[in-house]
């Protein structure tokens, strides 16, 4: 009787290491790390200079938290990004839903005009909302004309229209975003919502609403963080006395040269940002599970 003897390897082969994905990853992580990163850690460490002496010191910290201007300009960032991300990503909604569900010719034109205000600048869009609502621009001249107000109503200069101004400029970011997410929903499901007896809103609020919650979530970040970084739009349409921490950050390098007091409000504007998206993210991943449990563990 013969028998057969299997030779068994000692040792698990490991698998080869995927070199090309290394390698095609490299060139965007030498970026990341020259151009953010380490500017980054150079503004950190700039932070903790003192703003004459140069050596060690957290002055530049004690005067941001005792200095009420610059606690002011914090919150009125803060403030300023949420209203900017909650009503882009609101307008926005509707234009995406249609956009991601609609397939008539008029869906391009639709389309090209949610991006149209991309063509322009942020310059020229800004100063296109400053003719609209300065003290003699085109609303107030028209009210006055036909004689709803007898006074300029104070629609530039202030939170109102910094507000307006970004949200045109963030707005196609919002849809494209939503977009997106509404396309990766089955519309099966709104179908079968509607033949079980369900109206178009309850439809939309019960089933289309959960599931684009992800892409709510992104579009708000994503919104949120473009207009916390903003210059140009507070700068212009909220006029000298509107002061907000990309402002105030301009002043400290350009006029007051104090690099360290500004390398420590960049470093409260980065903390704001990430805070927003740490609790989006996490508000996101919670609403996953709930659903997830739900529906008995099936995505």
């Amino acid at each position: 009787m013969s028998t057969v003897a299997l030779d068994f390897p000692s040792r698990r082969s490991k698998p080869p290491t995927d070199w090309i994905g290394l390698i095609g990853l490299s060139p965007a992580t030498s970026l990341l790390v020259v151009f953010f990163a380490l500017p980054m850690g150079m503004m950190i460490g700039m932070s903790f200079h003192g703003p004459s002496s140069g050596t060690l010191s957290l002055e530049s910290y004690r005067r941001f938290a005792t200095d009420g201007l610059s606690l002011w300009g914090f919150w009125r960032t803060a403030v300023m990004s949420f209203l900017v991300a909650a009503s882009a990503t609101l307008f926005a909604y509707p234009v995406a839903y249609y956009l991601a569900r609609s397939t008539g010719r008029w869906r391009s034109v639709v389309f090209a005009l949610a991006l149209a205000p991309e063509l322009a600048g942020v310059v020229l869009r800004t100063y296109g909302w400053l003719i609209i609502l300065e003290d003699r621009g085109f609303i107030n001249d028209v009210l006055i004309h036909i004689g709803i107000i007898s006074s300029p109503l104070p629609l530039s200069k202030n939170l109102f229209a910094v507000v307006v101004g970004l949200t045109h400029v963030v707005l196609p970011f919002a849809i494209l975003s939503l977009t997106t997410s509404i396309q990766g929903i089955d519309d099966n499901l709104e179908r079968a919502g509607q033949m079980l007896g369900a109206s178009r809103p309850a439809v939309i609020w019960y089933i289309l609403f959960p599931l684009s919650l992800p892409g709510l979530v992104s579009s708000f970040l994503l919104c949120f963080t473009m207009a916390a970084s903003a210059y140009a739009t507070p700068a212009l349409l909220g006029g000298a006395g509107f002061k907000v921490l990309a402002t105030m950050i301009s002043e400290q390098v350009l006029f007051y040269i104090d690099w360290s007091f500004a390398a420590v409000m960049a470093n409260a504007l980065l903390i704001l940002m990430l805070a927003i998206s740490y609790i989006g993210v996490w508000f996101e991943t919670r609403q996953r599970e709930k659903y997830r449990g739900m529906t008995g563990g099936f995505k």
